[in-house]
């Protein structure tokens, strides 16, 4: 229904055209660019045999550049009308920072991390498991009382 609409319009032909024009640009450029590029690399429109490319920052606009006589040739042979590239710079938007870790360990777990490490020698591994059971015990009120009960 709304695709019959935008073809019975000239504007909107127009727009679909180029819409479905950057479409299969960006499926190509997916199988002509390392997955490094091609997740970071956003075609404009092709005028005048120059296609505008957009790279998420300056060094992968670098890679492209170099890599330009090669994509040119790649996508001529796809049927592509382009001589040369005009490599652009267009920050995306940051990502969300991940969220903080939530794993939490059992009461069971922390306890007996917490013996392996009182058992053990002193040694990297055993610092490392103590502050790892320390770290659960505080993160548990009931481990971390259970532990001053412990050294009375």
């Amino acid at each position: 229904m709304v695709a019959d609409l935008l073809e019975r319009t000239d504007a909107f032909a127009a727009l679909r055209a180029g819409v479905e024009q950057i479409a299969a640009l960006q499926r190509d450029l997916g199988q002509l660019l390392p997955d490094y590029l091609a997740t970071s690399v956003e075609p404009g429109f092709i005028k005048d045999g120059v296609l505008a490319l957009f790279a998420a920052h300056n060094a992968l606009a670098a890679r492209l550049r170099h890599l330009e006589p090669s994509l040119v040739s790649a996508l001529q042979q796809r049927g592509w009308a382009v001589n040369a590239l005009r490599i652009r710079i267009r920050p995306q938007p940051a990502k969300e920072p991940p969220a903080p870790k939530q794993a939490r360990m059992s009461t069971a777990g922390a306890s007996a991390l917490h013996e392996l490490s009182e058992s053990l020698a002193p040694s990297p591994l055993q610092a490392a498991l103590a502050r790892m059971a320390d770290r659960h015990r505080a993160l548990n009120p009931r481990l971390a009382s259970k532990s001053r009960d412990e050294k009375k």
